[in-house]
């Protein structure tokens, strides 16, 4: 029962209470009670915030090549309150940052009330041939941190190219499926699924979603994100009105 239906049934009780000093008291009571009601439901309204979700990563994240409003965080926000969740996606997303980057600055971005965080990184790991096992002991040690800080983790994976032999993109593939399964992640097996290699969702360089491939990796991300809130407590508002 909502607070207003509550009070409108006190109401209609004080109304059919007995004349004389029972009513009185009843009355008494009934406003004593409204009070109550009135105050606890100011600071409900006065408590509620929006989920706070940090997309923490490299130019996949920041939105290399495009306008604020098409990068995908403020995509990924839209969708979300779209499917009525009242959440914040925070862009912390550097170009060019490798998983040995992103460590050094993780306490810097991470900050107090984040509910979610995508961890996207690794891409530059492997463009630059560094040590995939490197790679995955940053991550981990991200995974570890923000876990310490109260948020959840929804891992971004990454998939290596063929130039640096097969031995190292195995290696490289491997990185983010086993972290997943031995931290009890939830997982995006690959960040540009659908995306990479189709000349029509990526810009010029080939490698960088456009605003329509974007709006694919978020297509595809989003049931994900999504779960993740309902997890953590968050709902959408459709689900809180009933």
């Amino acid at each position: 029962m909502s607070s207003i239906n509550f009070v409108f049934t006190l109401r209609n009780l004080a109304a059919a209470a007995p004349g004389g000093r029972p009513y009185r008291a009843f009355s008494c009571s009934f406003q004593a009670v409204l009070c109550a009601v009135l105050i606890l439901s100011c600071a409900a309204r006065a408590g509620a915030r929006p989920l706070q979700v940090l997309a923490f990563g490299d130019s996949l994240t920041a939105g290399y090549g495009l306008a604020a409003q098409d990068a995908f965080p403020a995509q990924l926000e839209r969708r979300l309150r779209a499917d009525g969740f009242d959440a914040s996606v925070t862009n912390a997303g550097v170009s060019g940052e490798t998983s040995a980057d992103g460590l050094a600055r993780l306490d810097f971005s991470l900050q107090p009330g984040t509910d979610l965080v995508i961890l996207e990184l690794g891409a530059n790991d492997m463009l630059r041939g560094l040590p995939p096992k490197a790679a995955r002991e940053n991550l981990e040690k991200m995974v570890d941190a923000i876990r310490a800080r109260g948020a959840q983790v929804l891992l971004a994976g990454m998939k290596a190219e063929a130039n640096f032999g097969p031995d190292y993109k195995a290696q490289f593939d491997a990185i983010f499926p086993e972290l997943a399964k031995e931290r009890s992640l939830r997982l995006y097996p690959f960040f540009l699924e659908g995306v990479a290699g189709d000349q029509a969702l990526v810009q010029s360089d080939g490698l960088h979603p456009n605003p329509k491939g974007v709006a694919r990796v978020v297509a595809g991300i989003a049931p994900l994100v999504e779960e993740c809130l309902r997890r953590g407590g968050g709902k959408p508002t459709s689900d809180l009105r009933r």
